[in-house]
């Protein structure tokens, strides 16, 4: 997220890991002296988890976790908004693709990799939403926004609109409720671009790969080690 799959700045010229501890722990047994059976006491809520840019970074893929051949991406997001739509439905979809970070988020990281002038380029965002609640239905509205819409246009600078198909496709199993979709240039001047990106849950934090230009086996490993370095530097409940 953050660049939130923002396939925007990438494109022009590059591009721009759940869960928690699912152990439940048992109530201690009731002491042997004990007459009656307790009431359990009202449980409280867990408050919002917070989380900083910088944290989230260390939970960001390196270039060191990465196979030999990738380099990290520096350029910068320069803000465009590439992303229009033919349609009122497509408008939910078209604010996720444009935005430069989650809707709802109250810290966000991000870092690209390319593994060359012609991809792939990998983009890895983590966003904080505070609570897995909020994860989950954020990952739902991103679901239903692609569901809604099964055209996008795309912008580039110079070189005209690319009409693009948008379509659900089989998530990677990693994270919470992963879900995926793809953007598959179908005319215009990046006719057969393919754009393939996963949501997935870290307990209170979304995480998102996305993949331009691969070779169509990029997105499950990469979402699967995204996920494995999150949970072990965010720790989620």
């Amino acid at each position: 997220m953050n660049r939130y799959l923002a396939l925007a700045a990438v494109i022009a010229l590059s591009l721009t890991a759940c869960g928690g501890n699912d152990k439940k722990h048992a109530a201690p047994p009731a002491s042997p002296s004990s007459s009656t059976t307790p009431s359990a006491a009202p449980s409280t809520p867990a408050g919002p988890v917070t989380r900083t840019p910088a944290e989230l970074t260390q939970a960001l893929l390196q270039l060191a976790d990465l196979p030999s051949g990738f380099a990290l991406d520096k350029d910068e997001d320069d803000g465009t908004k590439p992303f229009s739509a033919p349609t009122s439905r497509c408008k939910p979809l078209v604010k996720y693709l444009n935005a430069s970070k989650a809707p709802g988020s109250k810290a966000t990281a991000t870092r690209t990799f390319t593994g060359g002038q012609e991809g792939p380029y990998i983009d890895y965002g983590l966003d904080s939403m505070g609570t897995a609640a909020e994860v989950d239905d954020l990952r739902a509205a991103y679901a239903k926004a692609v569901d809604d819409c099964s055209k996008v246009t795309l912008k580039t600078a110079g070189s005209g609109n690319t009409s693009m198909k948008v379509e659900a496709i089989t998530a990677p199993a990693y994270g919470t409720k992963p879900f995926a979709f793809q953007l598959t240039g179908t005319s215009g001047p990046k006719r057969g671009l393919e754009y393939a990106a996963v949501v997935t849950g870290v307990g209170d934090v979304i995480l998102s790969v996305g993949v331009l230009a691969g070779q169509g086996g990029e997105l499950d490993p990469a979402t699967e080690a995204a996920v494995t370095k999150a949970r072990q530097v965010l720790k989620p409940a």
